[in-house]
């Protein structure tokens, strides 16, 4: 093995003389050595890697979702939206999974039932919810469209015993009549319509208000597009809304639940009872924000 000057490395390698000597003085150059004020360079080293930049953390929510989603950090914001969103949101709809299973589903794929037996469905809902927040992040920036609602409710339902009956439509618009809290609900014929009047009307927009989301919302659980699982989707479509439109998100909690329900009720009537509930779960998810040292 011969030895080459710092010039003639830094013609091969195609750098400056002065990045060669920084490349040697930091070990960066395996077998170089230096003699008075001189390095001698293996003729068969290889150019050494630049470091990779360190790239600061997002102050943004969106940006920081993203980061700890794909890097697999726990204990953050991310962390904290899986478990609160998908454990009250589940349990409006009543799942039995406390919370503390709900966390440990999400942080270790299995499951404690020192308390007895636990449902099937339950479970696999609540993998499927943690799937749905991941889908919603990835596709935040983007529009709303009827795929990507029918999407959601493909995979929250995938492999529930709804899934496994031929008139239940797993991915799809409702086939038979349904009412939610004594009320009609949309006909199944009249869905797919309403639907594309829903998100015609949405997308007018050219800015979307907090109001404007919460009208989507009711109009959205009036509809009751499916057979079983509006509300967790169409909690999940104001989640991912709030994102896109740069409006600070909120999760409905358990002990909200009945407020939520009569602001929807009451929603065309009245609109402050369900602004007043949402505005109260906006402040909650505020403080996670202040904790996160996150700006919206």
């Amino acid at each position: 093995m011969g030895f080459i000057s710092v010039k003639e490395a830094s013609e091969k390698w195609g750098i400056t003389e002065r990045v060669v000597r920084q490349y040697c003085a930091d070990g960066r150059v395996p077998g170089a050595f230096i003699t008075g004020k001189t390095w001698n360079i293996p003729d068969n080293a290889d150019k050494p890697r630049r470091k990779p930049r360190q790239r600061p953390i997002p102050e943004d929510l969106l940006g920081r979702l993203v980061l700890e989603k794909d890097n697999g950090l726990s204990g953050g914001i991310y962390h904290k939206v899986q478990i609160e969103l998908t454990y009250n949101s589940n349990h409006i709809e009543g799942s039995r999974l406390t919370h503390e299973q709900t966390r440990y589903i999400f942080e270790t794929n299995t499951i404690d039932t020192p308390d007895g037996s636990v449902n099937v469905d339950d479970i696999l809902e609540t993998v499927n919810h943690f799937r749905c927040i991941d889908m919603m992040i990835d596709q935040a920036n983007r529009p709303l469209t009827e795929t990507m609602i029918k999407q959601l409710h493909l995979l929250l339902k995938s492999g529930t015993a709804d899934s496994r009956k031929n008139w239940f439509a797993v991915g799809n618009y409702k086939r038979l009549a349904n009412e939610v809290g004594g009320r009609e609900t949309a006909a199944p014929k009249d869905v797919p319509k309403m639907m594309k009047e829903l998100l015609s009307d949405y997308k007018k927009h050219e800015t979307v208000t907090f109001d404007d989301l919460l009208d989507f919302h009711y109009r959205f659980e009036s509809i009751h597009p499916f057979q079983d699982g509006n509300g967790r989707v169409g909690r999940l479509i104001l989640f991912k809304e709030c994102l896109r439109n740069g409006i600070v998100p909120f999760i409905i909690e358990d002990d909200m639940k009945m407020y939520y329900y009569r602001g929807l009720q009451e929603w065309r009537s009245e609109k402050g009872y369900l602004r007043d509930t949402c505005l109260t779960a906006q402040d909650r998810f505020k403080a996670y924000l202040d904790y996160y040292s996150i700006k919206l």
